[in-house]
């Protein structure tokens, strides 16, 4: 993180260092990415040992969840894709949050930064990593920072290569003692719902962004954001009657109207 050069915490003003301008994405390769990863995976484990009481940190409970993926319905179906709440989708779509929500009660709760992503790391002299954007930490689960680094909503990696990081992740938490140890099983499917949690949100977030904030350049991402939503779906779907009644809404109403849409194409947003 940026060095703390001054404080007025009356005024609630920081000082702090000037990192640069290199963030790590366009760094980012085939043949590098495991090296920068492991990087910003042991800053992770850092932030994960941390005592969060101190700073009284809010905690991200049920309704900062559910407040969050409700940026879905509040723009994504109605604003972007124009399409109406009906009763069936609104049931499908509560109960797809209470399950995502327990699931993130069910995990570890520790420090997270809440958007650790390659957009927010910036690579500074000897090719280290430092962490920008950390103003929203609050308490929450273990899995999710992991998921916003591993499952990034600006480049996406092989399925296979990020369970390869988790796992080693895992590891690193439970030899430092931050986590008990759980099956690996338990740590991915953790780990696949809060993904599913953090990418309907954004889904709606870059939806806003785009109407609210005039920047649609967000709009195409939502590919991307989309076919992490698709597969744990397709994951889970079996085992997991609350994503199967979703999943069955999203195929046939949600995926239909996006893939007419101009960002879905690849075209330039209007």
């Amino acid at each position: 993180m940026p060095a703390l050069i001054a404080a007025d915490i009356e005024q609630g003003y920081l000082l702090l260092e000037d990192l640069g301008d290199e963030t790590l994405l366009p760094h980012l390769s085939d043949t590098n990415v495991s090296q920068w990863y492991a990087r910003g995976l042991a800053l992770l484990a850092n932030l994960a040992r941390i005592n969060p009481a101190p700073a009284s940190l809010e905690a991200y409970g049920a309704p900062k969840l559910i407040q969050e993926m409700r940026l879905f319905t509040d723009w994504f179906i109605p604003r972007l894709l124009t399409l109406p709440m009906t009763n069936e989708l609104e049931a499908a779509f509560s109960g797809l949050a209470e399950l995502l929500i327990a699931n993130a009660r069910a995990q570890p709760q520790v420090l997270v930064h809440r958007d650790f992503h390659s957009r927010n790391l910036m690579v500074i002299p000897s090719d280290a990593l430092a962490v920008i954007d950390f103003q929203d930490a609050v308490i929450g689960p273990v899995t999710y920072d992991p998921v916003s680094l591993l499952k990034d909503c600006y480049i996406r990696w092989p399925r296979s290569v990020q369970l390869a990081w988790l796992a080693s992740y895992q590891s690193e938490l439970e030899a430092s003692g931050v986590i008990a140890p759980v099956p690996e099983a338990t740590f991915i499917k953790w780990f696949d719902l809060m993904g599913l949690q953090r990418h309907i949100k954004v889904l709606g977030i870059f939806s806003r962004l785009a109407f609210r904030d005039g920047k649609p350049d967000y709009l195409q991402d939502l590919p991307r954001v989309i076919a992490y939503v698709t597969e744990v779906l397709d994951l889970y779907a079996e085992t997991e009657p609350a994503l199967a009644a979703f999943k069955t809404l999203f195929d046939t109403q949600i995926l239909p109207v996006c893939a007419k849409a101009p960002w879905f194409r690849g075209e330039a947003p209007e």
